[in-house]
């Protein structure tokens, strides 16, 4: 189906975007083939009629784990042992791939058109990618890690991640990752906020240095970009000293590390959602300890003072959200966009811009995605309110085109306590 979206408000996901009236979006076998005037005579396409409102790129979130639901939790739960168990039939593994499959959808459906996986269930990210691709499966367009490479006693180790006890055994994941066709690799270089145990020191470095540089050689050396979680300044040195491509996450910056930011070519992918609960709630509704809620704080503002610091000195940012961390759903993508202005100070414009072409770019899709351009791909969503004045517009799109199909009127199941709780940091 050959489609012309007209009479709408075009928002292109350029860095300097305004409003753009009277064009006429046309649309062939899922590419953008033409952006026309709205008096153009259209013959052979379905006539969209926008009535008014505005259409931006489909957002674009750069740090994902689909295995997570973003349910709060009292207590912390052993998540190697239910992961074990997860995989350990095929039946829970059938279930557990159905599970995430949906969660991959609620991305979709809540605007978010591109995804990047860092650290997932075996290999379900590259097979759903697939399934996506080829139709089988109703999603966004994924960019997958599959499982993440962590250490003994490292961040996610044994559930999204596994142990490498040995740089062999690090190097013997990159081979396996690549024999199953991932888009990039993801180390576990320091712990986070729930693997600290003193106040004051989350983000310890776990993964030795001499680990990192060889996974990043070997990457390097097949095509592959490595994203690493990184959580202190130590981690964030260790992490650049030794080749790493993207920062996720991020900490206070030294002037050091930001020249070896710019040496290395390297980005960051702020994520300031799974931060927030922890350092900003009250303890009674997040359930943290003190020690927990001491160390979310010291991330919270490490992450956003690494933001700022990184656009203060032309080092590219991008955004994700961290989906799966407590509190943190898969269909809330628009609320990272919402902090990265009320917490790093950016325009309403360069946050959609940065969750969209710049992120397209420094994924490496620039030339598929990311803005309304002759010659990308249709993947857009549509507001009845203005993002450029509220960006909270973007939190119930009227509708999805995703590879030029299109989802009129898409609804979610979402959790009211999550909605209720997060709502009043808005």
């Amino acid at each position: 189906m050959n489609y012309a979206f007209t009479n709408g408000k075009v928002l292109n996901g350029t860095k300097d975007m305004q409003i753009q009236n009277g064009c006429c979006i046309l649309v062939q076998d899922g590419n953008i083939i033409d952006i026309v005037p709205d008096t153009t005579t259209l013959n052979d396409y379905k006539v969209i009629n926008l009535q008014g409102h505005y259409i931006l790129p489909g957002l674009i979130n750069m740090h994902v784990h689909l295995a997570g639901n973003g349910k709060p939790q009292k207590k912390q739960r052993d998540n190697e042992k239910l992961v074990n168990t997860i995989m350990s039939s095929s039946l829970t593994r059938s279930i557990a791939y159905k599970m995430v499959a949906g969660f991959a959808k609620d991305e979709l459906l809540s605007g978010v058109t591109t995804i990047r996986t860092v650290g997932g269930l075996g290999n379900f990210d590259t097979r759903l990618r697939d399934e996506i691709a080829s139709g089988s499966k109703v999603g966004p367009r994924i960019l997958a890690a599959n499982q993440g490479i962590s250490v003994p006693g490292g961040h996610m180790a044994g559930s999204v991640a596994i142990v490498a006890n040995t740089i062999s055994d690090a190097l013997n994941h990159v081979e396996k990752s690549e024999q199953e066709k991932v888009n990039l690799i993801k180390l576990m270089i320091t712990g986070g906020v729930l693997d600290a145990k003193e106040k004051g020191v989350p983000g310890e470095l776990k993964m030795p240095p001499e680990m990192v540089r060889a996974v990043c050689e070997k990457a390097h050396k097949d095509g592959y970009l490595v994203a690493a979680h990184v959580e202190s300044p130590e981690g964030v040195r260790v992490a650049l000293e030794n080749g790493v491509d993207s920062i996720e996450h991020g900490a206070k910056l030294s002037d050091d590390m930001i020249q070896l930011f710019k040496e290395r070519g390297a980005f960051l992918c702020t994520t300031i959602s799974p931060a927030l609960p922890y350092a900003l709630f009250d303890r009674s509704v997040s359930n943290a300890s003190e020690v927990e809620q001491f160390n979310g704080n010291v991330v919270f503002e490490g992450i956003i003072d690494c933001a700022k610091a990184a656009l203060a000195n032309d080092i590219p940012v991008v955004l994700g959200n961290d989906v799966g961390c407590p509190w943190i759903t898969q269909y809330d993508f628009w609320r990272e966009l919402y902090y990265f202005h009320k917490y790093v100070g950016v325009s309403n414009s360069f946050a959609i811009y940065t969750a969209t072409k710049r992120s397209a770019e420094l994924a490496g899709i620039g030339h598929i995605t990311g803005s309304i351009e002759k010659g990308k791909a249709a993947d857009m969503i549509v507001t009845a309110e203005n993002p450029l004045e509220d960006l909270r517009a973007l939190r119930n799109p009227e509708m999805i085109i995703a590879r030029g199909t299109i989802i009129e009127h898409p609804r979610i199941k979402k959790r009211k306590q999550v909605e209720m709780e997060l709502d009043r940091f808005l």
